[in-house]
């Protein structure tokens, strides 16, 4: 599975979920209740414990790889993002040694492609950039440390929240899959599919950071050859053994 990290930027820090995290959600999902009718959200001390037990079964199972959304300045628990359906494109073909990285082999816990899902925040930090910046964070860290080909993302296609903010991002709508499957409300629903490719990243990126204060690249800095592993230069952030 996926080595865990911390992902530190200036406005939020991703640590991997623990139940040490547990009231720290009850908390953050506990706030606005009705705020939630398209995600999973925890109510509850035993519901959010029952929540990072689950999410830390996918992750020993190799399926997942969650986070807690945490305020770096005060600590307080935020939310809870994941990435999710690791995909590894093993075959007969080795992909070209282009950047030293293996790819499509779990034992290398480097996958090929990944999803960005089961994300929610609470209502406090809702219109801060937290959860623009917590993708941010992802994105890095997937194009440049793992050098995937493609993340892709997901909404419920009622919720227009999400797919808001998902297409601000600068991802490409690859359309809505009809009668998907069921929603949290019972309801049989239509999903909005997104995804950002390898050789799309350097522009989304350049999106991004134009959105969130104090990232703006400086005028002629060149995108396109981004490096691979976060940690040789600066930036937002920065990546953290976990």
């Amino acid at each position: 599975m996926p080595v865990p990290v911390v992902l530190a930027g200036r406005t939020v820090r991703l640590e991997p979920l623990a139940m040490r995290h547990a009231e720290g959600l009850a908390w953050a999902g506990a706030l606005d209740r009705a705020a939630y009718a398209y995600t999973a959200v925890p109510h509850g001390l035993d519901a959010s414990c029952d929540y990072i037990a689950r999410a830390l079964a996918d992750q020993a199972a190799g399926r997942a790889l969650p986070f807690a959304i945490v305020n770096p300045l005060n600590g307080r628990v935020l939310g809870s993002t994941r990435f999710l359906e690791l995909d590894y494109w093993r075959g007969p073909l080795v992909w070209p040694p282009t950047t030293g990285i293996p790819h499509g082999d779990p034992l290398t816990a480097i996958p090929d492609a990944a999803e960005i899902g089961n994300t929610w925040i609470s209502t406090e930090a809702r219109g801060t950039g937290v959860n623009t910046e917590a993708k941010y964070l992802m994105l890095r860290h997937a194009f440049e440390a793992w050098g995937v080909r493609r993340i892709s993302m997901r909404a419920d296609a009622r919720n227009s929240r999400s797919r808001a903010a998902i297409e601000r991002l600068g991802a490409t709508c690859e359309g809505v899959r009809r009668a998907h499957s069921r929603g949290l409300d019972g309801v049989v629903r239509d999903t909005a599919f997104y995804s950002v490719l390898d050789e799309e990243w350097p522009a989304v990126r350049g999106i991004i950071e134009l959105r969130l204060p104090g990232l703006r690249p400086q005028a002629g800095l060149e995108r396109s050859a981004y490096p691979r592993d976060t940690r040789e230069h600066g930036g937002a952030g920065e990546l953290l053994p976990a």
